[in-house]
């Protein structure tokens, strides 16, 4: 028995304080709430336990200075978003590659030619290393 496709790993302001210490690299509550907050109407505790759920999901690691923690990735972006399409790719297709990879394709295509182009390009570099290996 197949188990249900979960929710997206995160939530809307979850994925939003991510990339925004993508992007800035670390920031305690008190920062991140003065760059996302106040502009829509967050309280700063709403802001304090988004961050601890997400260290809480190992998104985060954090280190205490003074009073206050301090918020980092874990992860990069990529790593992050290749972790959860491939997550998200096992339990929609339940590991059948054949159907991963055709879907994939068709959703390059759609995107443009020159995303099929970089994905061919991909596709060759991969090979080549894994030659190299042999």
């Amino acid at each position: 028995m197949r188990r249900p496709v979960h929710p997206p790993l995160l939530g809307h302001l979850e994925a939003t304080v991510m990339e925004l210490l993508w992007t800035h690299g670390e920031a305690e509550a008190k920062d991140v709430h003065q760059r996302l907050g106040k502009a829509r109407g967050i309280t700063l505790n709403t802001v304090q336990s988004t961050l601890k759920r997400l260290f809480e999901k190992g998104l985060l690691d954090r280190h205490k200075v003074s009073h206050a923690h301090v918020y980092r990735p874990r992860l990069s972006r990529q790593e992050f978003h290749s972790g959860a399409l491939g997550e998200l790719i096992s339990e929609l297709m339940g590991g059948q590659a054949e159907a991963m990879v055709s879907a994939f394709v068709s959703l390059t295509e759609r995107a443009g030619p020159q995303h099929l182009e970089r994905l061919e390009k991909l596709v060759a570099e991969r090979r080549r290393a894994l030659k190299a290996k042999k």
